[in-house]
């Protein structure tokens, strides 16, 4: 599992990432009410906001860490938006996108690191 600074996680699953948001930023964001997701086939640019998150506290967006291909969406936390807060970085997780190269990943944060990075 690798991290942004931007507090989403990465996972490599053969050809894809599948990404999330951290413990960290599910605790920011506090009791999470809705999410709405990118669609499944939409060509993705790194930066690109693509995800809408409402919590009680704030509204947030989660921005592609890389350039790819919506291939997936997890439907289940857009039915059950607490699930954000109950598994962060097991069954929350938001979408996985196809990426020409997995090495990619290989330029995010270690656990280590973003426990340091996140404080």
């Amino acid at each position: 599992m690798k991290f942004t600074e931007e507090h989403e996680w990465l996972v490599v699953e053969g050809d894809l990432l599948v990404v999330g948001i951290t413990e960290h930023a599910s605790t920011q964001l506090g009791d999470v009410v809705f999410v709405e997701l990118p669609d499944v086939g939409r060509e993705v640019e790194k930066g690109e906001e693509i995800v809408v998150i409402e919590s009680v506290k704030a509204a947030s967006d989660i921005c592609a860490p890389v350039d790819g291909e919506i291939v997936e969406v997890n439907q289940d936390i857009v039915d059950n938006p607490s699930l954000v807060n109950e598994d962060p970085l097991g069954a929350a997780w938001f979408f996985k996108i196809k990426v020409e190269d997995t090495s990619v990943i290989d330029g995010f944060m270690s656990a280590d690191e973003y426990k340091d990075y996140a404080g």
